[in-house]
């Protein structure tokens, strides 16, 4: 017998489907709501309401799971590479070393700029924030390469504007670091691996080249690969609001670009990074901190703690710490941010107000302590994010656009405005 939900509107009877997804999770269908009574749902920021079913993604928040393709992030971060995650999140299963070793020389031929797109860069300001010249940057690909600009593209466009996007936008997000600190830009080279490559394009000078070393490439491939997807987040959510209206893939993403820029979401780690500074500069007293964020007359709050979804200890925070750690002993660094973020994080996860509450580190508390180690400033922190979960944006993209369920995404609301009123000619207005 097929489990359904019961809904009683003035004493008449719905019945709706129960959905179960693979890992025993259980939906109400009310697709057929409306229809049925005229009523709607109303839920604010969607935190009880799923837009989709998606075989991408699964994250169990109070368990605190996450994993890609029903890989545990832990293996991916431990075992995997950057690109060979982005394969599995987009194909939908690990490849075969031919497979990656194909995937991997087409980042190579899509590595470089136009030189028209040039002028882009040319015209923002340098003080500009570089989240938008990247959302601007990414959604003119377009004008670019037009032919593959079709509303039901095959497989095999899909798998050449992935690769563009993902190579592109590594170049994109070093030319905009290089416009912030106004100096010229570097080539990408055709020698250099995905992440080698980003920071020889961000740090190389005529004069000098980077020098790759593999704390930092290791540290940096992590991250990318922790924020390689998350469900149905803030920015991801977007993308699939703007590609359901069958926007091509660069607009969509676009849209995540923006998305990801709020301090909620993609620049919180530049947050947190900004409070253990304010914590320093109050000479690493935490306590005060911590009392401020319990006050019940005030609005503080502590950064970098606490999640939307995870109601444990965000898996990819405990993956990051310990980067965090390595990376700054690997460089000979002692940043005493990090000391205050131990110091910090010990004395929350000791207090019993934030232990009710179930705030527990997340992915932004220690990531922006290892881009800071690196030499990549704060503002270039949501560029940094906006490159990891690229993957993610396209796989969900994808993933819309084979669905025949999908509609154009189009919420309902409830008008608490004021009642029906005959307009008043402007002569008889009173001043």
């Amino acid at each position: 017998m097929e489990e359904t939900a019961r809904i009683i509107i003035n004493g008449a009877t719905h019945d709706f489907p129960v959905i179960t997804g693979t890992e025993d999770e259980k939906a109400i269908d009310i697709s057929t709501l409306r229809g049925k009574t005229s009523y709607i749902t109303l839920d604010s920021g969607f935190g009880n309401t799923g837009a989709c079913a998606s075989g991408i993604t699964f994250l169990d928040g109070e368990k605190g799971v996450l994993r890609y393709r029903g890989i545990p992030i832990e293996e991916l971060a431990g075992e995997s590479t950057f690109i060979e995650t982005a394969y599995l999140l987009i194909k939908g299963e690990l490849p075969t070393q031919k497979q990656l070793d194909k995937f991997a020389a087409s980042f190579t031929r899509h590595a470089s700029l136009h030189k028209d797109m040039l002028h882009f860069f040319k015209g923002y300001p340098a003080a500009g924030h570089p989240m938008g010249l990247l959302s601007a940057v990414v959604c003119s690909l377009s004008g670019y390469y037009p032919e593959l600009l079709k509303t039901d593209p095959t497989e095999d466009e899909i798998e050449i504007m992935a690769a563009q996007l993902l190579s592109k936008v590594r170049t994109i997000a070093a030319y905009t670091y290089r416009k912030s600190v106004k100096k010229p830009f570097v080539p990408p080279r055709a020698d250099l691996r995905y992440i080698p490559n980003f920071l020889h394009m961000m740090f190389s000078t005529a004069k000098k080249e980077y020098k790759i070393n593999d704390a930092v490439v290791n540290a940096l491939q992590t991250l990318l690969i922790l924020h390689a997807d998350h469900e149905q987040n803030c920015s991801t959510s977007a993308v699939r609001l703007v590609g359901s209206s069958w926007a091509n893939l660069y607009a969509s993403v676009s849209a995540g670009v923006c998305a990801l820029w709020g301090p909620l979401h993609g620049g919180a780690n530049q947050e947190v990074v900004e409070m253990l500074e304010e914590i320093r500069k109050a000479k690493g007293n935490v306590q005060k901190f911590i009392d401020k964020a319990k006050d019940p007359n005030g609005n503080y709050r502590l950064m970098g703690f606490g999640h939307r979804v995870y109601k444990n200890y965000d898996p990819r925070a405990k993956i990051i710490k310990q980067r965090a750690h390595e990376l700054l002993a690997e460089l000979n660094i002692r940043d005493p941010l990090l000391d205050i973020a131990v110091k910090l994080e010990d004395a929350v996860l000791k207090d019993d107000y934030f232990a009710q509450r179930k705030l527990y580190p997340n992915v932004d508390f220690y990531s922006g302590l290892i881009y800071k180690a690196i030499g990549i400033p704060t503002a270039m922190f949501p560029v940094m994010f906006a490159i990891g979960r690229m993957p993610g944006w396209i796989a969900h993209w994808k993933e819309m656009k084979a669905d025949p369920k999908t509609r154009i995404g189009r919420p309902r609301q409830i008008y608490i405005g004021p009642p029906k009123k005959s307009y008043v000619p402007i002569q008889q207005r009173q001043s």
